[in-house]
C-alpha cells in the first residue's frame, strides 16, 4: 500500500517534468497529502495552500459550478446516464472556457511576480 502523499508526488513530478524551464504555482486545499513533510518540490513549482475551509478560493469549484449549471433540470434515472452526459459536457468545455472560470487575479498577479522575480 502506497503512503497518501505517494500519488500526489508523482503528480508534482510529472507536472514539474510537462512544465520544463516554465514556473507554475499550484494552489491546494491543505489535505495531509498536499502539505506533508515528506514531499520533495520542483524548483519550478511554487506551492500555495488556500486557507482551511475556504473553498471559493479554490479555482476547481467555479469549474464544477459550471458543469453543474450545465445539469440544471436534468433528470438521471441511472448512473449511467449521469455519466454518458457529463461526458458530454466535459468534450464541449473549451480550453479558454477553464482558463476564464480558473484565474484569480490574485493567481496570475503571483505568477507575474514569480516570472518577473
Amino acid at each position: 500500500m502506497t503512503r497518501k502523499y505517494e500519488d500526489f508526488q508523482k503528480f508534482i513530478d510529472a507536472l514539474s517534468r510537462q512544465l520544463g524551464e516554465d514556473i507554475a504555482l499550484i494552489q491546494m486545499d491543505q489535505a495531509d497529502a498536499h502539505v506533508t513533510s515528506e514531499l520533495r518540490w520542483p524548483e519550478n513549482l511554487i506551492p500555495v495552500c488556500q486557507p482551511a475551509h475556504s473553498p471559493e478560493l479554490n479555482p476547481i469549484e467555479r469549474v464544477w459550478e459550471f458543469i453543474k449549471h450545465q445539469l440544471t433540470g436534468e433528470v438521471f434515472t441511472t448512473l449511467q446516464q449521469l455519466r454518458d452526459r457529463l461526458q458530454q459536457v466535459l468534450e464541449k468545455i473549451t480550453k479558454q472556457q477553464i482558463c476564464s472560470l480558473s484565474s484569480y487575479n490574485f493567481i496570475l498577479e503571483a505568477l507575474f511576480y514569480a516570472a518577473s522575480s
